[in-house]
């Protein structure tokens, strides 16, 4: 999940969309057992606490976690993800695609029988349709409103020799092959984003689902982006905006096996500390990152609080472009060598969390068991710096404001921890704060400050998709094209990613991480941590996810 990735503005063409809003309000129970949908077992009704509104209903054009995480259980891709793990799995596919041998082809064999909220059936045709319809972006689209397709596929239909997807075709019913520009390891592990979910070729003709208008800073969206239809095991039935909720039913039809809850709401509750008393008070019966200094009184109080196995990274950001002097690889040694990163990890991060040895965390393929972390050495930090003719080095050093991430729940406290260390080494810190959204982001993305923290939640198991994308650029924030190495870096990064065997891929990840950390240190990362979500006493069935993508199928609420 791009840590730069900010939702724009959204309005609605057709209000006609609206008019189920009453319904999410209507039964909005703490956990009783309600009636069941046709005639299936009761597993109750869930009430989920939101920090946010969606934005809307239509995944292709949704950027921010609240939004999928309720479209989420309204659509099936073709790729799935093994619950409690970033193990991708066949979805709509009925097993793994087959590769061409040049891997420029993937042949997906699909499930039969199943059939769209609307009764349109799921095919091949179908499969096509929505391939076609996410690369066929007008203007306004491209310019933003599609970004997983931009970031994954790199170019839309009008400029179709640029991009990564070059084209769908049915084979038969139950069989389709896409075809791609290179060998990637984006492709085809992206297709279990939420974004390339499969959605109704009726439905989206009906609503004009591509009819993106821009406006202002942001985007109108056409009416089908809140009628969403796709095959998963929930149904939309209404968003009551007035009252905050979204409501979803059980879908009967479902392919695969039914979920067990009557009803499954989303209730927007933006204040964290609001979020807790209502989970206290039975409204609610659960929400997402829980702040780890309440875990234990949560856990007190008879909540389950589930913490997921980390997939992100912290680190610290260095621009030898802005500063000269972080072009010196024994200057960046000495930064790492002056970081007490163990005693970061017990005195700022939650339990679980865990010292980084590279830039990606131990459950993405390519991680590189042999790497050590860097110990702290106070005198050998100096000792470097002094070789380095740097001694009294002069540091711009950012942290964001009003934020709090996975991997970084107090911006300010861990900013501190490591100022205090970098001083103690002779390091001198200039310190700058500026909001999450109101100045650091722009600040990290127009190259402003020699150094800053931020992280990255990975969005599928994909090496690339956190190495690939902090290095491989000519634009990206550390600035490794103006280095000597930087281009020999990005040839490395593009050499493995075009590697079609998964195994000596990830070999090839292994070594590039050696390097990284042993040749380059383009920056430091630091800490890795497992961020928790938390439920009440009586749901059972959650599976926490690492990539922070929970599916409520499985879950049942008892009553009280």
């Amino acid at each position: 999940m791009k840590f730069f990735r900010k939702a724009a503005p959204v309005a609605i063409l057709a209000t006609a969309a609206l008019a189920l809003g009453a319904c999410a309000q209507s039964e909005r129970d703490t956990g009783t057992t309600g009636a069941t949908n046709g005639g299936g077992a009761s597993g109750g009704t869930l009430t989920f606490g939101a920090a946010g509104a969606p934005k809307l209903f239509d995944p292709f054009y949704a950027t921010d976690g609240e939004t999928f995480r309720v479209t989420r259980q309204i659509f099936d891709g073709l790729l799935s993800i093994k619950p409690g793990t970033a193990e991708v799995i066949p979805g709509l596919a009925a097993e793994l695609p087959t590769p061409s041998a040049d891997g420029l082809k993937w042949t997906f064999k699909l499930r039969t029988g199943v059939k769209f909220h609307d009764g349109t059936d799921f095919n091949a045709d179908a499969v096509c349709k929505n391939f076609e319809r996410m690369f066929d972006q007008n203007p306004a689209a491209q310019s933003s409103a599609a970004s997983y397709w931009s970031d994954v596929m790199g170019a839309f239909k009008d400029k179709a020799a640029d991009a990564l997807y070059q084209g769908c075709s049915v084979t038969d019913p139950t069989t389709v092959v896409i075809s791609v520009s290179r060998p990637t390891s984006k492709f085809p592990t992206a297709l279990s984003l939420s974004s390339f979910s499969m959605q109704s070729p009726t439905a989206m003709e009906k609503g004009n689902a591509n009819d993106v208008k821009a406006q202002g800073d942001g985007f109108v969206f056409p009416a089908y982006s809140q009628n969403p239809v796709g095959t998963g095991p929930f149904k939309f039935q209404g968003y009551d905006q007035a009252n905050g909720t979204v409501t979803l039913v059980r879908n009967d039809n479902y392919w695969g096996e039914k979920a067990k809850l009557d009803k499954l709401v989303f209730k927007v509750i933006p204040d964290e500390s609001t979020r807790r008393q209502e989970l206290k008070a039975g409204s609610i019966q659960g929400y997402d990152l829980p702040n780890p200094v309440d875990w234990q009184g949560l856990k007190d109080e008879g909540n389950q609080v589930l913490v997921r196995p980390a997939f992100n990274i912290l680190y610290m950001g260095l621009n030898p472009k802005k500063n000269p002097k972080l072009a010196d690889l024994k200057v960046r040694q000495a930064l790492y060598y002056a970081l007490n990163r163990d005693q970061l990890v017990k005195t700022q991060l939650p339990e679980g969390a865990s010292v980084a040895t590279q830039f990606i965390p131990d459950t993405v393929k390519g991680y590189n068991k042999s790497l050590q972390p860097v110990p702290y050495d106070k005198a050998k930090a100096q000792q470097l710096l002094k070789e380095a003719g740097a001694e009294g080095l002069q540091l711009q050093f950012a942290y964001p404001t009003e934020v709090s991430r996975p991997y970084m729940p107090d911006p300010q406290k861990i900013f501190e921890a490591l100022r205090t260390d970098l001083e103690a080494a002779g390091v001198k810190v200039t310190v700058v704060a500026k909001p999450w959204n109101g100045g650091y982001l722009e600040g990290i993305d127009q190259g402003l400050f020699d150094a800053w923290i931020v992280g990255w939640t990975g969005d599928y198991d994909s090496a690339d998709n956190f190495i690939g994308t902090f290095f491989s650029s000519d634009q990206n924030d550390f600035q490794t094209h103006s280095q000597p190495w930087g281009k020999e870096l990005s040839d490395k990064l593009k050499a493995a990613d075009a590697i079609i065997d998964p195994d000596k891929r990830a070999a090839a990840y292994e070594q590039v991480n050696k390097d990284i950390m042993e040749m380059y240190l383009p920056g430091l990362p630091l800490t890795h941590s497992p961020p928790a979500i938390v439920v009440g006493p009586n749901v059972q069935g959650l599976v926490a996810s690492p990539l922070t993508a929970e599916e409520f199928d499985t879950v049942t609420v008892s009553g009280k």
